[in-house]
Order: C-alpha cells, then sequence, then structure tokens
C-alpha cells in the first residue's frame, strides 16, 4: 500500500524544492469531482475560480477522461513535422467558432501572445522590410510573464526587476479611444488588448471603445489582437467575447479553458495576417495529439451539453446574488461587475485576506489586483451553487471589516 502522507510533509517537500515565485495558500489539493475540490486530509472545497478559469467542466465531466484516456492508449506525441488527426480537428473546430482561418498550437496562453506579437512584427517588416513598427497595448493589461509578453503587460509592477522589454510598445487606456487615436502613427502595425480585462480587475472593453479601435485599425491598415486568453472559451456567454461587441479581431489568443486542464493555447489569425511562413515559428510540444484531443472532446461537450445556455443562466443568477451581497456589506464592498461567469467585486480591504478566509470556510476563490474578489467558476455551476456560496461569502466580508 501507498503511504499516506502529511499535508505538511508534501508542503514542507515543495518549499524546500519549488522556486518560490508563489505565495501558496496552506492546502494540498488531491482530487476533484463535479466543481468541488478535495484536499489530502478529505477536507471539501466548492470551486470558484477553476484553475484561474481553467477547469471550465469542472472535474470528472462526463465523457471528458475517457477522450483523454482513449487518446493516451493511441499516440501522446508525433512533432509538428507530420500531421495528426486530433490537431486537425481541433483546428477546424477554433476556426468554425472563431471566425478566423488559420489556427498555430501553443503549450499555454502566454505562448500564444507571444505568436501574436510575431505576427504583427512579420506584418510591420513585409509591408516595407523594417524593424521600427510600433504595437500599442492597454495600460492595467495581462498577458503573460515571459519576456514578448510582458512587455505589452501593461503593469510597471511586473516589468521592471527584467527591464528592458521589448521595444516599440506604446500604451494607451483600456476604454479610453481617444488615448489610442494619440498614439497611431505612421510606424503603428497593431494594437493589442484584452477583450475583458480579467488581472487588470474585471473590466469589458465597452461596445463604442470595441468598434473604434477596430475602426481605427481598418482605417491605418493595423492589425487588431485580441487576448481571449481567460474571458473566451464560453466564460461571458459567447464563445468569445468579442462576438458580443460586434468585431472581428485579425488575431486572437486562446489557452485556459481550451484543455480544461490540459497545457493547450492556441493564437487564430485571419487571412490578412497569415503572415509566418516556414521557418518563422514553431513548438515542440504544441498541438500534441494529446491536448488536441482534450480540445476537441471540450468543443463536443459545449455544443452536446449546451454549456454557453447555462453559463447565460447561471451567470445572470450569480450577478443578481452578488448585487445583493453588495447592497448587504456597503462598508466594505465598493462595486460589482462583469457579466457570465467572470465577475468580481471590489473592495475597500484586502482581497487576499478575503480569499485565505474562504479557504477556511470550504471555498476556493481568487483576487484580480489587490483588492477585487474575482469569480470565476467551472461553467457547468448551477444555482444551487451560487447558492451554496453566497452565505460564505457573506460570512468572510463580515469577517474582514
Amino acid at each position: 500500500m501507498t503511504e499516506l502522507r502529511s499535508e505538511k510533509s508534501i508542503i514542507d517537500q515543495a518549499e524546500e524544492n519549488l522556486l518560490h515565485v508563489y505565495n501558496r495558500y496552506q492546502a494540498v489539493l488531491d482530487h476533484g469531482e463535479g466543481v468541488y475540490l478535495y484536499d489530502v486530509n478529505g477536507k471539501k472545497y466548492l470551486d470558484f475560480y477553476a484553475g484561474i478559469a481553467v477547469s471550465a467542466l469542472g472535474y470528472h465531466y462526463p465523457g471528458f477522461d475517457e477522450a483523454v484516456k482513449a487518446q493516451v492508449d493511441k499516440l501522446l506525441h508525433t512533432s509538428n513535422y507530420y500531421y495528426n488527426e486530433p490537431a486537425a480537428e481541433a483546428a477546424e473546430k477554433i476556426c468554425k467558432v472563431s471566425g478566423m482561418t488559420r489556427v498555430f498550437f501553443t503549450n499555454s496562453g502566454t505562448e500564444a501572445v507571444e505568436g501574436a506579437i510575431k505576427i504583427a512584427r512579420r506584418y510591420g517588416f513585409n509591408k516595407d522590410g523594417q524593424h521600427d513598427h510600433e504595437i500599442i497595448a492597454m495600460r492595467h493589461s495581462f498577458h503573460g510573464r515571459s519576456m514578448g509578453a510582458l512587455s505589452v503587460t501593461g503593469n510597471d509592477h511586473y516589468q521592471e526587476p527584467f527591464l528592458p522589454m521589448i521595444g516599440n510598445i506604446r500604451f494607451a487606456d483600456f476604454n479610453d479611444l481617444d488615448s489610442v487615436k494619440a498614439l497611431v502613427n505612421d510606424r503603428t502595425v497593431a494594437i493589442i488588448m484584452e477583450s475583458f480585462q480579467g488581472e487588470g480587475g474585471i473590466y469589458p472593453a465597452t461596445k463604442e471603445f470595441a468598434q473604434g479601435v477596430r475602426k481605427l485599425c481598418d482605417d491605418n491598415d493595423l492589425l487588431l489582437i485580441l487576448d481571449e486568453i481567460q474571458c473566451g472559451m464560453g466564460r461571458t456567454g459567447t464563445m468569445f467575447y468579442y462576438q458580443q461587441l460586434g468585431i472581428q479581431p485579425d488575431v486572437v489568443t486562446i489557452a485556459k479553458a481550451l484543455g480544461c486542464g490540459l497545457p493547450v493555447g492556441a493564437f487564430a489569425v485571419s487571412d490578412r495576417a497569415a503572415t509566418l511562413v516556414p521557418g518563422d515559428h514553431g513548438t515542440t510540444y504544441g498541438g500534441n495529439p494529446l491536448v488536441c484531443a482534450a480540445a476537441c472532446k471540450v468543443f463536443d461537450i459545449f455544443e452536446q451539453d449546451h454549456i454557453l445556455e447555462n453559463v447565460n443562466e447561471v451567470g445572470a443568477y450569480l450577478y443578481d446574488r452578488l448585487e445583493e451581497v453588495a447592497a448587504r456589506h456597503k462598508d466594505v464592498v465598493i462595486d460589482h461587475r462583469g457579466k457570465g461567469l467572470m465577475q468580481g467585486i471590489e473592495l475597500n480591504v484586502s482581497a487576499g485576506a478575503a480569499v485565505a478566509k474562504a479557504l477556511d470556510h470550504g471555498l476556493i476563490l481568487i483576487s484580480a489586483g489587490a483588492n477585487i474578489i474575482r469569480f470565476i467558476p467551472p461553467l457547468v455551476i448551477k444555482k444551487e451553487h451560487v447558492d451554496e456560496m453566497i452565505p460564505i461569502l457573506d460570512q468572510i466580508l463580515t469577517e474582514i471589516k
């Protein structure tokens, strides 16, 4: 028999051997079922963070594990010098739901952003053979922590220890079209932004702003790159949030729920943005049969089990219940905003303290910035799970006053 290890021994081992770049909560998660997680001591947690919006189907969703296991028994890896059926099918499904025409698979969202940046630079180089083109990004954005993705992340705190960033990135204010227009010049080649800022505070782009940026790109021959790594794959009630904004990007980055726990991301492009040629870009693991089989099954489940309909129904219910919470706790809640199953409440105290207390009460939450509690549960939660969460939230908001 396998010896049962104590929670403390596992934490001690991790602290000794893992690079300390996360301030982890003192829980060792062991397994999940439905929308619940369990630690090594058997304590049950209601999951309202889904592994940072990754586990969109919760845990052991019917049919998903079986699809992954079936692929394990067939083939895990081939490299991209050969074709494999799951990658071909997953790319077709992404094109169908996104309105794009070509897909490149990555291992993560950050890598998808790196690819999108290369798309933009190649687009500019193809026009005039020069290397001085500029990309406009947004303040308070978050696109990842590798050097390229970090360079278009509008947060000095993340960038400062790693300066200099890659050059020719200029920052505008999200939802302020005039600030974007002021930066466009004859060297601008692309605008990159989240359709719905997550880490930056749960701020959706307004339709007026998004359509204005799209027109700005059209009028100046710029690429519009939309980061839908967190808000995409159904989280706001449509497969991608830009579909609610009435626009179509030239490049969209996707990850998180695409694999529902397996490491897969992608960037999808329109014909005009399909600038990369053989030798320009690559990945050893990206698009391997295992992760693409998972992605294919995710799309099948979304369609067959009407996941988007559930997001719209339960998301509206969550919004109403959080409005009630905000009204009851006006002394600590500044604002409530969001859409679908991507919502947040802004506090006048530390959100970290609230998240820690929630864990004590069997609820897993996540913060966005210093003072916002983010609600990004599995997309399969029901109203009963919202009703289970609300009393715990009431309690912790009372405790942190």
